[in-house]
This record gives structure tokens, sequence and C-alpha cells, in this order.
């Protein structure tokens, strides 16, 4: 722990005095919360609304709720959604236009103050996935006017990890059950014979000035003994794993590798896994009219490379097959990322496994491309003269 760390724990009754208190000041709270059979995202009202007593079973494919006995508030895995949904949202209108009398359009741009938010119970890769979108539609020559907006003044308040689902793999991406960095407050949740409670670390001034605005106590021994073991153990306990091996290298390496026609052959070039995908970022652009011409619009709406029309030129698209678009998204997810954003473009939270209707598990997959490069790789070892000779 550093020395200037700021820690506290939280009862129950703190915790909804604290989302109280945050929609007291206007923010927009939003977190998880049980909806339509999955723990989803939306705007919270009260603490009330947290999924208490709701765990996940996921598997590739598979997303099923399943009850708790101990009433825990955080103890499930990432659902569907991700916070991008609420940062860059699916469908945003850019302009409009209306012709004036002299027959010369004027553009407006909603320009309009987005929603305070605080993000409730943000797990640490989706904090990692934040900030990758951060660098991607903050940073360069052409930022995401829109996405600045939204993302400027947004409150964080992580949820640690303390049970990985089965198909959560962070370790392996170099992410980490805890909470590292870029949040305000960070939960870990303890349930025991002592009761239920929260864990608080403190990231930021206007986390610490949060805190001081609700009941909480000095963080005793127990309690963050507990806590911190707890996240520990979760690193041992990740779903799943990649291999260990310089995966830049092996994925940009890999262009030709038959096992891409494997994927292809039950991939139905769906976008699932780009649309719950918490770092995919693709989008284009749209533009719609009414009938008399005097009124148009331009949006802005996700896109994904799995659509044919995504790389479409005149004459065709570039990747026509479905092979070429899923080489295309998982090269690109772990190796080309690199030199466009300085690293890897995956966190780990395992939604494109568990929300694949066809069940693709991009650690199996990539586990064989590695396979099968050692083994051409091995093949290709001239055998040296000497051996060769004794062959004969």
């Amino acid at each position: 722990m550093a020395a200037t760390e700021t820690t506290a724990v939280l009862d129950q009754e703190g915790l909804a005095d604290l989302v109280a208190t945050l929609v007291t000041d206007g923010r927009t709270v939003v977190g998880p919360t049980v909806r339509d059979g999955a723990v989803v995202l939306a705007e919270l009202t009260s603490a009330g609304e947290l999924p208490y007593g709701w765990g996940v079973e996921l598997a590739a494919g598979r997303y099923r709720l399943k009850r708790r006995e101990d009433g825990a508030a955080f103890a499930h895995s990432v659902g569907p959604q991700s916070w991008k949904s609420f940062l860059h949202p699916q469908r945003e209108q850019l302009w409009s236009a209306e012709r004036g009398p002299d027959g010369v359009p004027v553009y407006t741009e909603d320009r309009s103050e987005p929603p305070a938010y605080a993000f409730l119970g943000v797990r640490p890769c989706d904090l990692r996935a934040i900030a990758l979108q951060d660098r991607v539609l903050r940073g360069g020559r052409y930022p995401d006017r829109g996405y600045q907006r939204r993302r400027r003044g947004v409150l964080l308040i992580a949820a640690e990890c303390t049970e990985p689902g089965a198909t959560c793999f962070c370790a392996s991406v170099g992410g980490d059950p805890s909470a590292d960095a870029d949040f305000d407050l960070a939960l870990t949740e303890v349930v025991d014979e002592q009761g239920h409670r929260f864990f608080v670390r403190v990231g930021s001034e206007e986390g610490a000035r949060l805190l001081a605005r609700v009941p909480h106590r000095q963080a005793d021994v127990t309690t963050e003994a507990l806590a911190r073991a707890s996240v520990d153990a979760a690193r041992s306990r990740m779903g799943r794993s990649l291999p260990v091996r310089d995966l830049r290298q092996l994925l940009g390496g890999s262009a030709t590798a038959d096992h891409w026609d494997d994927i292809a052959s039950r991939c139905l070039s769906c976008a699932n896994c780009t649309l719950v995908c918490p770092t995919c970022f693709c989008t284009t652009t749209e533009e719609v009219t009414d009938l008399t011409g005097d009124h148009a619009e331009r949006w802005q709406r996700w896109d994904s490379c799995f659509d044919v029309d995504f790389s479409l030129l005149h004459g065709g698209p570039v990747r026509a097959s479905t092979r070429s678009r899923y080489r295309q998204w998982l090269t690109h997810k772990f190796s080309s990322w690199h030199e466009q954003f300085g690293s890897g473009g995956c966190v780990g939270c395992g939604r494109c496994i568990a929300w694949c209707p066809a069940g693709i598990d991009i650690t199996e997959e990539i586990t064989a491309l590695s396979t099968e490069h050692d083994a051409k790789a091995s093949s290709a070892v001239p055998v040296p003269h000497s051996e060769r000779k004794a062959q004969s």
C-alpha cells in the first residue's frame, strides 16, 4: 500500500448514503442492476437497485444469472454492456441543417452539456478499457468532441474483482483484479460473520471529498486484510488464459495460418463481439433528410469490421470473406493496435466469449494459432548436414 493512500470502511448504509449524495449533487449515477435476465448498466436512483444477492454463470456462448446466499452486491462478472455505451453511445447526432429562405443551409451542432456521470461498480478491466478509449477518442489529431464532453468530469467508483468469471482472463493481458489507477474511489466487498461492508481506497481529491461527506469509519486491520487477500486470490482464479508469448508478433505473423478457415467455418459475422467489447470504437456516419429536402441530419453510429461494407471501396469490399474479417479484428486487437496506440486493445473481460452465439473463445483460438505457428516453425527447421549424412 502506498504511504499516502487513504483507506476507510463503508457499511451498507454508508454505500446507500454515497449513492444518495451523488444523486443530490445532480449526478447521473450509473451502475449494475438486474434487468431482463442479466446484470446490466443503468441509471440508479438508490443503492437498493444494485444486484444484491446475484451472481452469474459464464461459459463460451452462455450467460446465466444465479442466486447467491451472501447477498453480495458486486460478486457478479461483467454483463453484456460496457461503460462505452454512455461515453461513446451507439448512435449520436453530429449536426442538423435547415434550408434558409435564401436557399443556403444553416447548420446546427448540438453542444448541450451531457449528464454529470458517476459510474458505480466499474471493474478494473473496465477501468483499463476506459483508459484505452480515452487514448483513442480523446487523443491524436482528431479527437471525438462528443466523447470529450461526456468524459469530462466523470466520477469513477471501482468495484475490485474478488470472483473472476469463467471467461475472464485479464491477468493474461497485463491486467489485474485490483484497481491500480484512474479511479476516484475503489471498493472491495467483504461479507463475513462480522457483517457486510466495503473496504475503500481513495484515488483522487474528488474521491476524498465525496468520502468525507458520507458516514464511514477508519479501516480496520481485519477488513483490510480480508479485502486485499480476496483480490490477491482472484489473480490465480482466472477462468481463461492466453499463451505466454509475444502475442503481438504471433498475430502479426499469422496472416496465412490455416486456423483462420476453421474459425470462419463457425463465425456468423454477427459482430456481437465488437458490440460488447469495451474497447472497440469504430464508427460510420449516415445522413438522412426529409421528403422536402429542407432538413438534413448527420448521425454517427457504431460500425464493425465484421460488416462486409466496413471495408467497402469502389469495386467492392477489401475484406469480403469471414476469414479475412475475423483475422482483421483479432490481429488488430492483439497486434496492430500497438502501432496505433502503443499497447494492445484487449483488457481480458471475456465479454466476447460469453456473448458469442457460436461460442467462439478467443483464448482457444489464439492458443490454436500459437500451436500451428510452432508446428510450422519446427517443420521448417533445416536438418543439419551432419544429421542428414548420418540418416543416409
